[in-house]
């Protein structure tokens, strides 16, 4: 088994991260010739979490694969949210390389946190989407915000079949091994602490939770994070005036 290190990087635009392997001796190498050179016509490229794995090769080509869809063509370039990123990578079998001093179980902590989720409006909101393995039935998320509470709803129709890449997400596992299903539909309320976790419950598979719950109206919960980063980019260019 080939051993490696897969790393995730920030970049200068909102929303775009870097996704890569490297030689275990050529880490450090690697992210400065990044951060310093840029990629892709892309610069101020920050490492932001890093882990030592078996099959590194195998397990990079996993994680282009889940995100494909969200990939910048012939590039390793990804429109993700960065802690989705790095609660996959926190959550395989290996040595943080970065950040360090700091535990994985602590970086995961942090990548699902509560920063982002007091700018959803509390209430009500949906996922509903077609699963292919599990002959295109769909699921039926309902997920209920409330003082900075995530819950998947009792009701709720979620899909019994693990999606490709999932074996490594044992809080998932957890929450599926504990939680009342009869017949795939959610008998209890569950709750979580961010909203991609809700929709890899939901899903039984990696998920943007920003982007697949959705408003009454159909719009991603996303939209109140852009609506936020607008904001502070207008204060910020009226301050510059």
């Amino acid at each position: 088994m080939a051993r490696g290190i897969l790393y995730v990087m920030t970049t200068v635009v909102p929303g775009l991260v870097k996704i890569g392997k490297t030689g275990i001796t050529n880490f450090e190498q690697r992210m400065y010739n990044l951060e310093h050179n840029g990629y892709s016509n892309v610069v101020g490229l920050k490492r932001h979490f890093a882990i030592e794995v078996d099959d590194y090769d195998e397990k990079e080509t996993l994680l282009h694969t889940i995100f494909s869809k969200s990939q910048v063509e012939n590039t390793e370039l990804f429109a993700l949210d960065i802690n989705l990123v790095v609660q996959l990578l926190s959550s395989f079998e290996g040595n943080q390389i970065f950040p360090q001093g700091k535990p994985k179980e602590e970086v995961f902590d942090e990548a699902t946190s509560q920063r982002d989720i007091r700018l959803i409006p509390e209430g009500e909101y949906h996922l509903e989407r077609k699963i292919k393995r599990w002959n295109n039935r769909s699921v039926k998320g309902i997920m209920h915000i409330k003082n900075g509470r995530i819950i998947v709803k009792k009701g709720s129709v979620i899909c019994p079949l693990k999606g490709a890449g999932f074996k490594t997400i044992s809080i998932i596992d957890k929450k599926r091994k504990e939680a009342k299903i009869i017949d795939n539909v959610l008998q209890e309320n569950v709750e979580f602490n961010s909203p991609s976790l809700g929709a890899s419950f939901v899903l039984y598979g990696p998920a943007n939770g920003w982007t697949e719950w959705k408003t009454a109206d159909g719009k991603p919960i996303d939209i109140y994070r852009r609506d936020n980063n607008r904001g502070k980019n207008n204060a910020k260019s009226k301050e510059g005036r």
